[in-house]
């Protein structure tokens, strides 16, 4: 088996709260990527995106690897990587700087990014990314770039990513025991974004909701730049866990159910359907109505979604949803969601795929992919060559380019 050190190769392990998934990307001639290899494993050893056991995540992405690697053809030693999960915080910055020459140069707006990333952090957090919104001179209008232009003042409207040191170091510890060196961290909801949303979208205003397994992940955008983030944690692993209890039905039947059988509305239920499951008593098997189902999954996905609508109303961001609300994430695949989304919202709403223009026919068309598509968009962009250092500070340093390098 060949060991992967072209540029061409790009790699991606996208390391949810219930799955784990690997693909591996070739970069084509006009720069653009063809999906040669798919692995995906049961994630065992996370918890709403924080790595609670070692080992088992260990496993878990060794699982992964392998199975892409064997359908690529190839041995796999670095990728990129995804991190979500309770720790991550948000918030706006400001930052002021003279501009030295007259005329504003990349090292005039890294400045105004230096000086909006110098706030307080709370003990134990990291700054992750540093996205600006927008730049000003000189008090005037909101500028998108700045390069070139002529003035005495530049301002610059940041939005500030934390996340906790230990869960970064940890997830990167994991992938090193597995074998694998991380030459990239991204925010999830990030790279979903990338994955998912049109031009238009991110341009007119948009709201991007990631509903994993652990955690749901939201992304606003307007004017082609991030507006908020945030990260609940609420998703796909609740509906199950209320299926189980109101079922009496082990966890794995009640994921079952929910995949196969499971609707975010009760008004699409099929009336009178039955459905048989096992009872978590002496295996014993019951026949229940999908209504039943249905009712038990409809109340968690409404209040998932209407603690996001009063989140987005609280910081004054519902206008900004123009173009409406686009699910992904393994979650968005319950039937009715999107309903359900639109009428919380008052807007419309979609699912969300990856956009491929090079893909194994029909492998890829899931929403349970957009983080791990995402990620190698992000790895198209960047050298993958490794930053000499210790890893902790090899990824800080990776984590301060993505400034100027996400849309």
């Amino acid at each position: 088996m060949a060991t992967i050190r072209s540029h061409n190769i790009l790699v991606s392990i996208d390391i949810g709260t219930t799955k784990i998934s690997t693909l591996v990307a070739q970069r084509l001639s006009n720069d653009q990527l063809e999906i040669i290899g798919i692995g995906k494993a049961p994630s065992q050893g996370l918890r709403k995106g924080i790595v609670v056991n070692i080992g088992q995540t260990v496993r878990s992405i060794k699982q992964a690897v392998k199975e892409a690697e064997i359908m690529a053809g190839l041995s796999i030693e670095s990728a990129v990587i995804g991190i979500s999960g309770s720790h991550i915080r948000s918030m706006s910055s400001q930052g002021i700087v003279p501009i030295k020459k007259g005329r504003v140069r990349q090292s005039d707006v890294a400045n105004a990014i230096a000086a909006a990333r110098a706030v307080p952090i709370p003990e134990g957090q990291q700054v992750l990314h540093v996205l600006p919104q927008y730049f000003v001179i000189d008090g005037t209008e909101k500028i998108a770039d700045p390069i070139g232009m002529h003035g005495i003042r530049l301002e610059v409207q940041a939005h500030i990513i934390m996340g906790s040191i230990t869960s970064v170091q940890n997830l990167v510890n994991c992938c090193e025991t597995a074998g694998i060196m991380v030459t990239d961290v991204m925010l999830e909801q990030l790279a979903s974004a990338r994955a998912v949303l049109s031009n238009d979208e991110l341009q007119l205003g948009v709201a991007m909701i990631d509903i994993g397994g652990g955690t749901s992940d939201v992304a606003i955008y307007q004017h082609g730049s991030i507006r908020h983030t945030m990260v609940l944690p609420i998703a796909g692993n609740h509906f199950t866990n209320d299926i189980a209890i109101g079922l009496r039905t082990p966890l794995e039947e009640a994921e079952e159910l929910k995949q196969h059988y499971g609707l975010a509305l009760a008004e699409q239920c099929v009336e009178n359907k039955l459905i048989e499951i096992q009872r978590i008593q002496g295996g014993q098997t019951q026949k229940i109505r999908q209504y039943d189902l249905t009712r038990i999954i409809e109340p968690r996905a409404t209040e998932l979604l209407k603690i996001i609508r009063d989140e987005l109303v609280k910081h004054n961001l519902i206008d900004m949803m123009t173009t409406g609300v686009v699910l992904t994430g393994g979650g968005s695949l319950l039937d009715g969601i999107d309903v359900v989304a639109q009428k919380i919202f008052g807007i419309p709403a979609r699912i969300g795929i990856p956009r491929i223009m090079n893909d194994i026919p029909g492998s890829l068309e899931h929403p349970m992919y957009s983080t791990g598509y995402g990620l190698l968009l992000q790895a198209l962009k960047k050298n993958n060559n490794p930053i000499d250092g210790p890893i902790l500070k090899r990824i800080v340093m990776s984590m301060k380019s993505w400034v100027s390098d996400f849309f």
